[in-house]
């Protein structure tokens, strides 16, 4: 520490006399400073460019202040888009999660119109879209979500520069080149890292008229209810009807139907099938489908007997305990040199429901193949119904055939459907050229209801009937779908000593009107009727398979004035009953308790017999029913399926395939693998491809979902 004397001896020191060199220098360098600091003041004052640092960062902030309300938005959406897309594509690949508490979406496909083929579907059938559950919805919802921020993440860090094959930056020009965009891919979409996005199959894949395309259309729409497309109305009409039920032949031993021979109901299934959805179970008439097919029964020598019977017995494929009786009728093949002189009216319906390619044009098709397979004598004539009934075409014999078809070419659709004044019209005329011991015939051909005139069902049928009396009989082809009266077809066919077919391709016209010609205009006999008699000694239950809207009472049998279905030349008619033999453990009724003592087994005679077969039919230009009869016994009995004949044992099967798709108990635990076992054996010939058609709607049955 420095002491008070030694402050005082430095103060009393003299200070040394200033060197004039060194002050020369001091006032220089002074001078210096001042002028700089001089020049700096001058920029400060007038320099827009010499802010200082603060000065500057205020400036920056101000402007970004200023700018923040269109800069951030910007930001953001460069960033959000691309997340997105992502987000969004990931969307797309997924089902949505299902509802809680619902097990499953149903949707009824025949409800659609169509969308998947002709307007407004009648059969309508379910296919059902079965969604994730909640809990996997949530985890590939965070999946997705983990995604999107992994996106995220690459698109806002900085990228690194590419480097070349040796390690080190690549040259300005390859980070310059353009890339040639993304393709999309098959659903449009482009993947977020400039590579082509999977295809979603469902989507890309989807054919009309498919199983996935059923699936398809099963999901749930994302669409508001306000934006969906309104949906055409289904108008088809079919009959309802039960089931044949299961008969104790102790109890009620007789069992009376008509045949027949119409095919409408195959055609119907065919088409709905091939368009992606199940036949309405009204709309499948098990007779009708196993009618379809042609079958090489033995036919008869001669035409004083218009037809033959074939009665067969085999062990059942779907029930062990029960046997199937299988009664087959051929007709009578008149020969084309031999077939008589036709006098044909074509009823057609041009009303504006017809304007659909598969109606009207369609239809004009068709009956242009009828005029080629017709004779040079034979005669045509048109009329045609819409508001009103006119006559395009008076009586015209074939030899003129330029005449016939351009008249069938000019028909133009509108207007609403007087059918009834179109039915009387077409008579007129058909009794204006009535060829006795010819076929005399009105061919209606229509897509929907009369809805101008008489338009009640049992109207027509007494018009009809008493139309019928004077020789003219009636046939009925329907076109298009929508609009479809199948109910009103099958009454004035019936009615009409004639037939009803659906016709929906060419391929279909050609099989009725031409491969079918013969059957289809030549009738060889007429109100032809079967009864069965089963021993109750032989059999305890039986049951009818198909033919519930042709049943008849006991009496009608030999009741003449009754009429019935008629057979056309070299048609098959089959029949077949499921019988339960007596003591097989197959009963599903329980026995009377009294009935036993009022059991007769008819002598010993009649022992064996499983049942007796009559039928009762008309010549077709007689009154007076003649009666066949044929004895069943276990001489017509085979001891295993597949001994029964080719055509019997795909008769079969086409019968477990209607029962089938009508979800009939009988065939519940018969798989469509079984129906295409046994098909797939007896295929047999098949020249015009019908059985190789068949197999394909087993196989299309079967993917749309089977049972209801």
């Amino acid at each position: 520490m420095v002491d008070d004397n030694e402050l005082e001896r430095l103060r009393n020191i003299m200070a040394p006399a200033p060197d004039a060199e060194a002050k020369a220098r001091a006032i220089a360098a002074a001078m210096q400073a001042f002028d700089e600091e001089e020049k700096i003041s001058v920029a400060a004052q007038g320099s827009a460019s010499g802010l200082r640092l603060t000065e500057r960062a205020q400036k920056l902030w101000r402007e970004i202040m200023q700018k923040k309300l269109i800069a951030t938005p910007a930001i953001a959406g460069l960033v959000a888009l691309p997340i997105a897309g992502y987000a969004t594509l990931q969307m797309l690949r997924e089902p949505p999660p299902r509802i809680a508490g619902d097990e499953k979406i149903t949707e009824t496909l025949a409800d659609k119109p169509a969308t998947n083929g002709p307007a407004a579907k009648g059969p309508a059938t379910n296919e059902l879209a079965t969604l994730k559950p909640i809990a996997e919805a949530d985890k590939q919802k965070k999946d997705t979500d983990n995604e999107s921020r992994d996106a995220t993440e690459a698109l806002v860090a900085p990228a690194s520069p590419p480097k070349s094959e040796a390690g080190g930056l690549a040259k300005q020009d390859a980070l310059q080149r353009s890339e040639p965009a993304p393709a999309p891919t098959a659903s449009g979409e482009v993947a977020l890292n400039g590579a082509a996005a999977p295809v979603d199959a469902a989507r890309a894949g989807r054919v009309p008229g498919t199983a996935a395309e059923s699936k398809l259309m099963a999901q749930p729409s994302t669409l508001p209810a306000d934006q969906m497309l309104p949906q055409e109305e289904n108008r088809d009409r079919v009959e309802d009807f039960k089931t044949n039920p299961v008969h104790a032949a102790l109890e009620d031993p007789v069992s009376t139907f008509s045949i027949d021979v119409d095919t409408a109901s195959y055609s119907f299934v065919q088409r709905s099938l091939k368009e992606g959805y199940l036949p309405q179970a009204d709309t499948v008439r098990v007779e009708e489908m196993i009618n379809y097919f042609p079958y090489d029964w033995k036919g008869p020598d001669a035409a004083s007997t218009p037809f033959n019977s074939t009665v067969s017995v085999m062990p059942t494929p779907w029930n062990e305990h029960t046997k199937l009786m299988h009664v087959a009728i051929k007709g009578f093949d008149v020969k084309p040199t031999e077939q008589p002189k036709a006098n044909l009216v074509f009823l057609i319906d041009v009303s504006g429901s017809m304007n659909e390619q598969d109606k009207l044009p369609l239809l004009q098709s068709a009956f242009r193949l009828l005029v080629s397979k017709l004779k040079p004598d034979d005669i045509v004539s048109i009329v045609t119904y819409a508001g009103d009934a006119g006559t395009v075409l008076m009586p015209t014999k074939v030899a003129e055939k330029d005449k016939i078809l351009s008249a069938i070419d000019h028909l133009q659709p509108g207007g609403s459907t007087a059918g009834e004044a179109g039915i009387r019209e077409a008579y007129k005329l058909a009794q204006q050229s009535f060829v006795k011991d010819g076929v005399n015939r009105v061919m209606l051909a229509t897509d929907g209801d009369f809805n101008v005139g008489q338009t009640d069902d049992d109207d027509l049928k007494r018009l009809i009937e008493q139309e019928r009396k004077t020789g003219v009989f009636l046939s009925v082809f329907g076109f298009g779908r929508g609009n479809l009266n199948d109910q009103m077809m099958q009454t004035i066919a019936q009615n009409g000593n004639g037939t009803a077919a659906y016709i929906d391709t060419l391929a279909e016209a050609e099989k009725v009107l031409v491969e079918d010609a013969s059957s289809t205009l030549f009738t060889i006999a007429k109100d032809v009727k079967i009864q069965v008699e089963f021993n109750p000694n032989k059999v305890s239950e039986y049951r009818l398979i198909g033919y519930e809207t042709r049943a008849l009472n006991r009496e009608d049998f030999n009741n003449d004035r009754v009429d019935a279905g008629d057979i056309g030349s070299g048609h098959s008619v089959t029949a077949i009953y499921e019988i339960t033999p007596k003591g097989s453990g197959g009963e599903q009724i329980d026995p009377l308790r009294y009935g036993q003592a009022t059991v007769n087994n008819g002598g010993v005679a009649n022992a064996d017999e499983y049942a007796f077969v009559k039928i009762r039919y008309k010549l077709p230009n007689e009154d007076t029913s003649k009666l066949i009869t044929t004895p069943v016994t276990s001489a017509n009995e085979v001891e295993s399926f597949d001994q029964a004949g080719t055509d019997q044992r795909f008769s079969v099967a086409v019968a477990a395939f209607g029962q089938k798709l009508r979800d009939e108990d009988a065939t519940a635990k018969f798989g469509y693998d079984k129906i295409m076992e046994i098909a797939t054996a007896a295929r047999g010939a098949d020249p015009f491809g019908y059985r190789s058609e068949f197999l394909s709607l087993v196989r299309l049955a079967s993917a749309l979902g089977g049972n209801r």
